[in-house]
């Protein structure tokens, strides 16, 4: 008897025991994973450079309770900041920051700087308090000039007028939105 190697038969005998068989289409492959939405590492750069410069601005003098916030970039027209200073720009939203501690009072601040910019908002208020009941210059008041200075998205802003807040509110112009 002659040798075969092995396996070779088999083959054969597989589709001799089956019988007859019929293709199957072949199907479209599995969708792939969706790809991660990209990061703005830039601006993650830009909001980790602006938290350093902003522990660092401790420098500057502290601002009293009775100071009023202004800070405007060239590009806002005289025509918008005296209408920002007046009071005459309505706020869509408003935070109230009294009686949170800084830590607390500067993730809120970010987080609803960045909701409002998001949603196209164009103008908020911002409720710190005059500093009146600390134990020396107004905490939340200084906080919240040195975190609105180093936003990309802030272009202007003015302490209240007094029907609004006054020295203890301040109005914040945001940028527009860019549209992709």
């Amino acid at each position: 008897m002659p040798s075969t190697p092995p396996g070779a038969d088999d083959a054969a005998l597989f589709r001799q025991a089956i019988g007859p068989v019929r293709e199957l289409k072949a199907s479209p492959p599995a969708p792939a994973a969706p790809k991660p939405k990209p990061r703005a590492r830039m601006a993650e750069l830009d909001e980790s450079d602006a938290r350093q410069a902003f522990r660092r601005g401790h420098d500057t003098p502290p601002l009293e309770s009775g100071d009023l916030l202004a800070y405007r970039r060239d590009s806002v027209s005289v025509r918008s900041w005296q209408r920002l200073r007046r009071g005459e720009i309505s706020a869509q939203e408003e935070l109230d920051l009294h009686g949170a501690d800084a830590r607390t009072a500067e993730a809120l601040l970010r987080a609803f700087i960045s909701d409002a910019h998001r949603h196209g908002l164009g103008c908020v208020r911002v409720i710190h308090g005059k500093g009146l009941h600390g134990d020396g210059a107004p905490v939340l008041k200084n906080l919240v000039d040195r975190l609105l200075r180093h936003r990309a998205d802030v272009i202007a802003f003015h302490s209240a007028p007094p029907a609004q807040g006054g020295a203890g509110a301040v109005l914040v112009l945001l940028a527009p939105t860019r549209r992709r």
